[in-house]
């Protein structure tokens, strides 16, 4: 059997740096201009949304607190990437994409490379598919 504690915090990571990638969407949401651009943001948005809350029922259904914020670096980074963000269309792009890279994609392989249950495996890596999606959305954008 997994550590059940173990497996907990490694979805509380994930679950907070999705907390991270919606608020990093609120963001650009708040600093685009395009209509298009925006209604896209707003349905990663959403997806992200949807994927937080499904992160939270798996950590309950193991007895578990699911954590409720990006945390306190979260919300540094949060903060200081709110104030550092160009209004420009590209920019917000590169950065969406080195995000949904970095942390949604990258970071989270690592943090499940570890023993984890079969159910929880199965929704990260739905969450890691859908950052991939999200990537390659962008990737089109910019060219």
């Amino acid at each position: 059997m997994h550590n059940r504690d173990v497996v907990i915090e490694e979805l509380n990571t994930i679950l907070r740096g999705t907390y991270m990638g919606i608020r990093s969407f609120e963001h650009y949401i708040q600093h685009v201009q395009d209509s298009h651009l925006k209604e896209t943001f707003q349905t990663m948005q959403q997806e992200l949304k949807h994927h937080a809350q499904q992160l939270c029922e798996r950590i309950q259904n193991l007895h578990g607190v699911p954590a409720d914020s990006e945390g306190v670096t979260g919300k540094m980074h949060s903060f200081m990437h709110s104030r550092m963000l160009s209004h420009e269309t590209d920019d917000i792009l590169e950065d969406a994409l080195k995000g949904l890279d970095k942390y949604g994609i990258h970071y989270s392989e690592e943090i499940v490379r570890g023993d984890v249950d079969p159910e929880s495996r199965r929704i990260v890596e739905e969450v890691i598919d859908t950052n991939r999606k999200f990537v390659d959305d962008i990737r089109a954008m910019l060219h």
